[in-house]
């Protein structure tokens, strides 16, 4: 009884330290798996920004191209740039994780399960608040992931921010897996990229939408067939019921 209670208790843990760590301070957003158009952005945007050091080896091209309708030739055209890499295979890369180790000081994570280990709020804010800080290797730093070690691969979309903190007003964040406060929202643009505010934020959308995909892929597919399977739910409910009658009718 000792024993699980113990383990009761450290279960509770991570909700706890949740809970007291404050309020949290994401930007809301709404996936939307019926959105194609988004979708297919955010393919194109992640094999084109991401891919160079992050896979998602739980997604294959194929299955991208049949949810998203996408024909094979403009998959195998437009996103599979490994020549090593066919039709069917996974969204591998070419770097070896012992090479990356060895350049990055740890091999950069697989995405597949990023925005359902982490949620898609907290994927969406991070892909927005990259900000410059010359004292990390990369000359960027982010509120969301203090210390992060990649570079800010979307900056010539969004442009240069700097983190300009009013000390009389800021609204903390808590990171979602550990509870601790990691941050400002205090996030100015002081060099324009190539995209308004509203047109990135449509790619971080985009991009985050494909990410909450390819976590779970199959959605789409259980979606579809839900109705169909609570529809026959019902018919056996249906059928049960009569039956039960028939079975009963004698002794009532």
């Amino acid at each position: 009884m000792k024993k699980q209670l113990i383990a009761l208790i450290l279960a509770l843990v991570p909700f706890t330290a949740l809970a007291a760590g404050g309020s949290v301070h994401l930007d809301k957003m709404e996936p939307d798996l019926y959105d194609k158009a988004s979708l297919q952005n955010g393919a194109k945007l992640f094999v084109n920004y991401c891919m160079g050091c992050h896979s998602a080896e739980f997604q294959r091209y194929s299955r991208t191209a049949e949810d998203l309708g996408v024909p094979q030739d403009v998959i195998e055209e437009n996103l599979i740039f490994n020549s090593s890499l066919k039709y069917n295979d996974q969204m591998r890369i070419g770097m070896q994780k012992e090479d990356a180790s060895v350049w990055f000081g740890a091999a950069p994570p697989d995405l597949s399960l990023e925005a359902r280990l982490r949620g898609p709020d907290w994927v969406y804010t991070y892909l927005r608040s990259f900000y410059t800080d010359p004292s990390r290797p990369w000359g960027v730093n982010n509120t969301v992931f203090p210390d992060v070690g990649m570079p800010n691969v979307l900056a010539s979309l969004q442009g240069i921010q700097d983190k300009v903190c009013d000390p009389n007003h800021h609204v903390a964040q808590i990171d979602p897996l550990t509870g601790n406060q990691v941050g400002e929202s205090c996030l100015k643009i002081t060099q324009q990229g190539s995209m308004s505010k509203a047109e990135f934020d449509k790619v971080a959308y985009d991009l985050t939408n494909f990410l909450v995909y390819v976590g779970e892929p199959s959605k789409l597919e259980s979606n579809s067939i839900a109705p169909w399977v609570l529809g026959f739910i019902l018919l056996l409910i249906i059928v049960a019921y009569l039956l039960k009658k028939e079975y009963w009718r004698d002794i009532h």
